[in-house]
């Protein structure tokens, strides 16, 4: 038990032609938001010099990343339903000092994600480690932002949406980030969207508003002439919709001009789409089951949903974004695809089952989420011969570059899920 256990720990998810892509990344991204242009960049540029030098710039994400985690476990307690703030009959409002903790928390975290990489520069340390660190707790932030609102609102049955239209935001939103990769996985550059800041700046403004006024100040409908009145609740519903889905025109174009003008990596169609069956895959199955379920399950248990699918979802998005950055073939299936599926059809099967399955799916996924994240960034740092939270390497460089060349002169081992060795990408011609 003991062998298996550390064989479990010891396990390594990175491939050595994924490890050795890495040493050929450059960081490649083009940020034209105004908000991030001309008010926080200038802002964290100055902030940023109040930073000792051994501060570790994954410190400053992982510390981040907390906060923006706090939030969930705080609302969690106090609202794990979604009622607290719907203003029905036998409910407990949320105390007001856990949103003035949120409105705090949230912009700490934003901050901390803007210097982060500032930091990494300032001292040396910009590289491949700090960015797929950034980006894959990004893509779990990407369920905590969505979630985290919703308990604002509540399920009001007058002033806001149902658990279900809120579930619809959370997937538009793991959409936005996901296809903001995969457009790097074609085109070899980033584009930042401009729902980021504003949604991060959104977001605290409306904890705060509701730490000073409580919650029922969004309790009113807003006048639209002729066309009635529209809840503040769906005002925040349509909002998150057009912030997360106003990027897709501008992935299109430039997934298209990088063809045209031939500056991205020019994959076949088949290759392009590739990363996109994983997501398409969960997507389909986890917007089924609500539909299916035969016990309501968006109505009982919204949370334990939305928490299920932002976990499979930031998974995937990170498989994703370890192919982009080491320029490495991704993954066309995803291994625990079978587990939801067979999960989904006993629920149906027999009913008397079904919450127990979401929560046993729900332990699962975060378990091996988190253990893959751990590994990867173990396998990061041993290549890259750094300490994660700090600013030290591992080995002196001699015995470092010693161990290296011993690694090189070792034949690669299959290591990444009993898969086949990874084929070359095929390129249009």
């Amino acid at each position: 038990m003991h062998e298996l256990f550390k064989r479990i720990m010891d396990y390594k998810y990175l491939s050595r032609s994924q490890i050795n892509g890495f040493d050929n990344y450059k960081y490649s991204a083009i940020d034209t938001s105004p908000l991030s242009q001309y008010v926080m960049h200038p802002f964290w540029n100055w902030l940023v010099k109040f930073f000792p030098r051994w501060f570790a710039p994954n410190l400053m994400t992982f510390l981040g990343f907390l906060f923006s985690a706090m939030n969930l476990v705080l609302l969690s307690y106090y609202d794990w339903n979604f009622e607290a703030s719907s203003g029905e009959e036998n409910t407990t409002p949320i105390p007001s000092w856990v949103w003035l903790c949120t409105g705090v928390n949230i912009f700490l975290a934003y901050t901390l994600d803007g210097i982060d990489g500032k930091q990494a520069r300032r001292i040396g340390l910009s590289g491949p480690l700090g960015e797929l660190f950034d980006h894959g707790l990004d893509s779990y932030t990407a369920m905590l932002i969505p979630t985290c609102l919703y308990s604002i609102f509540g399920r009001s049955r007058v002033y806001s949406v149902r658990p279900m239209r809120m579930y619809y935001v959370c997937l538009t939103v793991y959409f936005n980030f996901f296809v903001s990769h995969w457009e790097k996985y074609n085109t070899g550059i980033l584009y930042l969207p401009w729902g980021y800041d504003l949604s991060m700046w959104g977001s605290t403004a409306m904890y705060l508003i509701t730490w000073w006024l409580g919650f029922e100040r969004w309790k009113f409908e807003l006048p639209l002439g002729s066309f009635g009145t529209l809840p503040m609740g769906n005002v925040m519903e349509a909002v998150l919709h057009v912030s997360a889905m106003a990027n897709l025109p501008l992935v299109i174009i430039n997934v298209y001009n990088s063809y045209k003008q031939r500056t991205g990596r020019m994959l076949s169609p088949w290759e392009a789409v590739r990363p996109m069956w994983p997501f398409v895959s969960y997507f389909i199955i986890l917007l089924m089951w609500p539909y299916i379920s035969p016990n309501n399950i968006m109505e009982t248990d919204p949370r334990a949903v939305f928490m299920l699918s932002g976990t499979i979802f930031s998974n995937v998005s990170c498989r994703l974004i370890v192919s982009q950055m080491s320029v490495t073939r991704c993954e066309a299936w995803h291994w625990q695809t079978p587990m939801f599926a067979f999960s989904l059809l006993l629920s149906v099967w027999i009913p008397l089952l079904e919450r127990p399955l979401l929560y046993l799916l729900l332990i699962a996924t975060t378990l091996t989420h988190w253990h893959y994240g751990a590994s990867v960034v173990n396998q990061m740092c041993e290549h890259f011969n750094r300490v994660c939270f700090t600013v030290n390497k591992r080995l002196p460089e001699e015995e470092f570059e010693k161990r290296k060349k011993m690694l090189l002169l070792e034949p690669e081992q299959n290591e990444n899920q009993n898969q086949k060795p990874e084929e070359p990408l095929k390129k249009e011609d």
